[in-house]
């Protein structure tokens, strides 16, 4: 990368300048105008060794200018001591060919390579609709998951969900009471709401909800435990639908009937090790760690889902023996669970989990701009509701500029809905427009969508004009798209190191503005002598803006 070869240059010159080798930033200028990268090289030796931070800074742009570097046009010393770069124009030229040349490939980087990680997000609870929360972190798990991928990292992709317990037993009272159709989705979506509603209101219903979780744990009555499995099976074909609409498939699906006595199992072989009795129950102390203490096995001896965590891992640790890094993408409010369960896990398992880096990335809530409504009352914004209600505005808005492509109105939505999540950092709530997410105005999934079919629509026109891109004569000038193009591998590398999908966000709307200003002021078919080079700078920006939106999980449309 440009950037590894810059830092080099520096320390040459700081080498050639007889200065002393120290540790100094390089990143790009807020602004274009002041060139393409700068560093506080200067600023920190004259902190360091009492210098004049200006005299040092032209002692180092003096020693760089003697180097003579091919990719370096000029270097400005800045403010009070800032070195700026002004990369050379033939440096943009060649980056748009190895662009074209890389293709599907262009972007990614190798900073996890041979790396297995274990992504374990959208873990929803069955026999009722996607909580806007899983939707949530289905969208940024999704996104990291690729992020791993195009780093050189081995994902895969975990499904926890909650199919036994309270909210199970809840749905299954309701289905036998009202004698409703556990296949049918809509009919279990209505028990559940029942089964809730009678919960918390029905003190009887409360006792006979609770009877009926005891006969599933223990699969007692036959006919309970027939009305669950049934449920469970229409519940998983209707997540499965929905996670195809949002693009992700699954490699393992882990259960909490599977993880809950394989946790009280682990946890009871560990008290007074690891775990110790407290008034009947099973307690981690985690104190002096530094966290705190949490219930393990309850008063009845039952897991808790600190000890299903425990049995997870377990199940996790045996289908994929090799990993190095497991991430569980869950809400905010959990940070503290995870923090203590994690400290448990590694003093349980001792040599299995030493080495291993356990973490839990944390995902907001995302609230719409008319305000929360309350759950499990039956009047839900539920996450497949946003999706519903989000595709059916897209609809609305294609039928006043084309006729209706349901396919692209899916793909428009869910990429309205993913830009909107991505955008923010990980673990800040997200506040949803459902008209600014559908905008082709800017900061927007179909604003990105909308710049790509652009790019394509230029290449099929070349294409029928018989113009070929060729990156070889340059027009003089550097067009801002091109000193935005080349980033892209330094994006992703920040992206997936840190695990944050909205400095992808950032840059691909950045890029996209500077393509549309390019669009809009230059001839590029019709260009008789530069007209080669502009289409090969459309072709590296659809490469890029495909790379990118299939970073976020989001489809990239040939025509909207």
């Amino acid at each position: 990368m440009i950037r590894q070869e810059l830092t080099k240059a520096i320390e040459a010159a700081l080498v050639q300048a007889k200065l002393p080798l120290i540790s100094f930033t390089l990143e790009h200028p807020s602004e274009l105008k002041n060139g393409d990268y700068a560093t506080n090289v200067a600023l920190v030796l004259a902190k360091q060794t009492e210098r004049n931070p200006k005299e040092t800074a032209e002692l180092i742009k003096s020693a760089l200018m003697e180097q003579g570097y091919a990719y370096i046009e000029k270097v400005e010393v800045a403010g009070p001591g800032f070195i700026n770069f002004h990369l050379a124009r033939s440096f943009f030229a060649e980056s748009i060919t190895k662009i074209i040349g890389e293709d599907a490939a262009w972007g990614r980087v190798s900073s996890y390579e041979g790396t297995l990680v274990m992504m374990e997000y959208t873990s929803p609870n069955l026999f009722k609709p996607l909580h806007i929360g899983n939707l949530v972190g289905n969208i940024l798990g999704e996104s990291i998951a690729r992020l791993f991928e195009f780093s050189g990292a081995s994902v895969k992709r975990i499904n926890y969900p909650s199919d036994i317990g309270l909210t199970v037993a809840k749905g299954v009272w309701s289905l036998k009471k009202n004698a409703l159709n556990p296949s049918d989705i809509t009919e279990l979506g209505k028990a559940y709401v029942e089964g809730n509603r009678a919960y918390e209101t029905d003190p009887l219903a409360k006792k006979e909800i609770e009877a009926v979780n005891v006969a599933l744990y223990g699969d007692s009555d036959p006919e309970l435990s027939e009305l669950r499995r049934v449920g469970i099976e229409t519940s998983r074909r209707h997540l499965g639908t929905l996670c195809a609409k949002l693009g992700t498939t699954f490699d393992s699906e882990f259960f909490e009937s599977e993880s809950g006595p394989l946790g009280k199992e682990l946890v009871t072989a560990k008290v007074d090790e690891v775990f110790e009795k407290s008034e009947g129950a099973v307690v981690y102390r985690g104190e002096n760690e530094g966290l705190h203490t949490r219930v393990f096995l309850n008063s009845q001896g039952l897991p808790t889902y600190e000890a299903k965590e425990v049995g997870l891992f377990e199940l996790k640790r045996k289908a994929y023996p090799k990993f190095d890094i497991s991430i569980t993408v869950t809400g905010g409010e959990q940070r503290e669970f995870f923090a203590v369960v994690f400290a448990a896990i590694r003093k349980v398992f001792g040599k299995a989990a030493h080495g291993k880096e356990l973490k839990h990335i944390a995902n907001g809530f995302l609230r719409l701009t008319t305000g929360k409504m309350s759950s499990r009352k039956g009047n839900v914004i539920t996450g497949e509701s946003v999706i519903a209600d989000v595709e059916g505005a897209a609809r609305e808005k294609m039928k006043e500029t084309r006729s209706l492509d349901e396919n692209l109105a899916t793909a428009v939505a869910v990429g309205a809905i993913k830009y909107s999540v991505l955008r923010q950092g990980t673990g800040r709530d997200i506040i949803f427009d459902v008209e600014k997410s559908l905008s082709l105005e800017g900061d927007s999934g179909p604003y990105l969508q909308y710049a790509h079919t652009r790019a394509v629509s230029v290449m099929r026109k070349a294409e029928e004009a018989k113009l070929e891109a060729d990156g070889g004569e340059a027009p003089t000038e550097t067009y801002e798209v091109e000193r935005l193009l080349y980033r892209f591998p330094e994006v992703v590398g920040r992206a997936s190191k840190e695990h944050e999908p909205h400095y992808l966000t950032t840059y691909l709307t950045q890029v996209a503005g500077a393509f549309n200003s390019f669009y809009a002021k230059e001839r590029i078919v019709d260009d008789k002598k530069f007209g080669a080079y502009k289409l090969a700078l459309t072709e590296a920006f659809a490469n890029t803006m495909r790379n990118g939106l299939w970073l976020l999980g989001i489809a990239a449309p040939e025509r909207m």
